[in-house]
C-alpha cells in the first residue's frame, strides 16, 4: 500500500452522494429534538432498558454531548470528502488516518441507523425490497465492509 494511513478507495460521484447524506445527518442533529424524531432516538438508545426514570436521567445527562460527538464525526467525514472533491489530480482513493477512520466507521454506522430508523429495520430486515432507500443502506454498508477491509490492512 503506498503512502501511510488508510487508503479508502472512492469515486467523485460516491463522495458527492455521501457529503449529501452526512450533509442530511448534520441537519438532524442540529434541528431534532431528542425523542421527537425516532432515528435520533435510535442514535441515542436507552442505556438502561428496563428502568425508564434511571434511562431518562442518563439520556439528560449524556444525550446532547453524545450527539455533538456524532457531529464533530460526521464533519471529520465532511473534511475529508471536500479534500476529495477538491483534488485536481483524478484520484479516487481517502487516505485517512486511524483517528480520521473511526470517525468515518461511527458516522456511517449512525447513517445506516437513521436510514433503518426510516425504513422500519429493527432486528431483521424486511423493508420493501422496491424503497430506494435500500440501496442507500446497502450501500452505506459497502462503503463501512471496505472501510474496515482496508484499515485491517495496516492491522489498526
Amino acid at each position: 500500500m503506498a503512502g501511510t494511513g488508510i487508503h479508502v478507495p472512492m469515486q467523485q460521484v460516491e463522495a458527492q452522494h455521501l457529503a449529501e447524506l452526512v450533509e442530511q445527518f448534520l441537519d438532524l442533529l442540529r434541528e431534532t429534538e431528542r425523542g421527537a424524531d425516532a432515528a435520533l432516538s435510535r442514535l441515542t438508545p436507552a442505556v438502561y432498558p428496563e428502568d425508564a426514570e434511571a434511562s431518562a436521567e442518563f439520556a439528560e445527562a449524556t444525550s446532547a454531548d453524545l450527539l455533538d460527538r456524532r457531529a464533530a464525526d460526521a464533519r471529520v467525514v465532511q473534511n475529508g470528502l471536500g479534500s476529495l472533491g477538491e483534488a485536481t489530480d483524478g484520484r479516487d482513493e481517502l487516505v485517512l488516518t486511524p483517528s480520521e477512520a473511526d470517525a468515518w466507521l461511527r458516522t456511517l454506522a449512525a447513517l445506516r441507523l437513521v436510514i433503518a430508523s426510516r425504513l422500519g429495520i429493527e432486528d431483521d430486515p424486511a423493508p420493501d425490497p422496491e424503497d430506494p432507500r435500500l440501496g442507500v443502506y446497502e450501500w452505506l454498508g459497502y462503503r463501512l465492509e471496505l472501510l474496515v477491509e482496508a484499515a485491517d490492512e495496516l492491522d489498526i
